[in-house]
């Protein structure tokens, strides 16, 4: 493995598209939309990328990632094979939406057909647009069925792009990812990218790619600035928290709850205390999904309220606060939900509501990422952390 995580760091702010070797048509297209400078990632992976090389590429969403991997594909593919020449897959559905507009954006000046193929919608319909488009950006599960049914061709598949790597294996996806790999062509160019490259990542990796070039594109520290809240509630206040929380701050609010029913119960509770607020959860139709999310974005209600699941792959970097109605289960679920806000250089705010009985769990997460003196603030006590030992037998337990 080819690994230089720094290399060009020191001529990131002086890059330019063209500098890095793309093309004046794509060039013309980003500038179009008012994109110039490119980001860290997309300075670290296009070169690279650009001759073939595999690229395995440690960057958190909101990082710009989407574009590190669009502009290789629409630079190194020609159109009218009549087969997919790229492969991108992703973890949910939002993001297959989010990253094909994204490529559609590149590959226009190229003539170049992007299709995406994900759960919810109608199957014909998919299989007709994406068997002969030239980039399909995919979920896992349905490409699998479109492939089973023999409605798409993988054969000519040149470039596989695995987005946010480490959520599509948390959510269960590898044995599909594997299964679809098989289909495709032995020669090819594989790029993964992932919020973390160890553990079940590095395996995957480990067995897609090809002598990769690793880059490491980490926002830098003064770009993530979140404020991290911790507020004391009981069941009798904790609505009145959340709305007043909600009616203090202004921009995007994204509510964390734990269950789907417990989101939709959430919304009725808010609109009869005068709060718009919107759904989002896995018993929603797609169609009904996209209602919400464009509402969001929109700004025409107050909140989204979502359970994790649905809200993995979300790219709104207009998102100004995350609230944690339903505190989470461990430190990674914390990470990725507050992770939601504070993109692009902008600023945020995490706020997480704490029943009595929830302040052990969420003291001992907050004290191991860093933010004790904010939960001690509010009047919390911390608890003390828990003890592992390993009993004769060589059974974990904690105390």
């Amino acid at each position: 493995m080819v690994s230089n995580p720094n290399q060009g760091v020191e001529n990131l702010s002086d890059a330019t598209f063209r500098a890095l070797g793309v093309s004046a048509e794509v060039d013309g297209a980003l500038a179009a939309r008012n994109i110039i400078t490119p980001f860290r990632v997309q300075a670290l992976v296009i070169p690279d990328a650009l001759t073939g090389q595999d690229v395995l590429a440690k960057a958190p969403t909101g990082s710009g990632k989407t574009l590190a991997f669009a502009v290789p594909i629409v630079e190194r593919i020609r159109p009218g094979g009549g087969t997919p020449a790229a492969l991108v897959l992703v973890p949910t559905r939002e993001l297959a939406v989010q990253v094909t507009g994204d490529l559609a954006l590149v590959a226009r000046p190229k003539g170049l057909r992007v299709a995406s193929v994900y759960g919810g919608m109608p199957l014909g319909a998919q299989a007709k647009r994406s068997k002969d488009a030239d980039v399909i950006v995919a979920t896992p599960g349905r490409l699998q069925d479109l492939v089973d049914r023999r409605l798409i061709s993988l054969e000519r598949v040149s470039i596989l792009i695995l987005d946010e790597a480490d959520r599509m294996l948390d959510m269960g996806f590898k044995p599909q990812v594997e299964k679809l790999v098989r289909r495709l062509p032995r020669d090819r160019q594989t790029m993964l990218f992932s919020a973390t490259l160890d553990g079940e990542v590095a395996e995957l990796a480990r067995e897609l790619t090809r002598d990769p070039v690793r880059v490491e594109a980490e926002l830098a520290a003064e770009a993530t600035i979140v404020e991290h809240t911790f507020v004391s509630v009981t069941p009798d206040s904790k609505l009145d928290a959340l709305v007043q929380a909600l009616q203090a701050e202004r921009g995007l609010a994204l509510v964390f709850v734990r269950t789907r029913r417990g989101a939709d119960r959430l919304v009725q509770k808010l609109a009869r205390q005068n709060v718009s607020a919107v759904a989002l959860h896995g018993d929603m139709a797609q169609n009904a999904r996209e209602r919400s999310l464009a509402r969001f974005r929109a700004g025409t209600v107050n909140a989204l309220v979502a359970t994790d699941v649905a809200a993995r792959g979300l790219d709104l970097v207009d998102i100004t606060h995350v609230i944690n109605f339903d505190p989470p289960e461990d430190d990674k679920g914390y990470v990725h939900r507050v992770g939601r806000t504070g993109r692009a250089g902008r600023g945020g705010s995490g706020i997480t509501l704490v029943l009595p009985e929830q302040q052990a769990d969420v003291s001992r997460v907050a004290t191991r990422l860093g933010h004790r003196d904010q939960f001690e603030r509010e009047g919390m006590r911390v608890a003390p952390a828990r003890r592992v030992y390993t009993s004769r037998r060589g059974r974990r337990s904690r105390w």
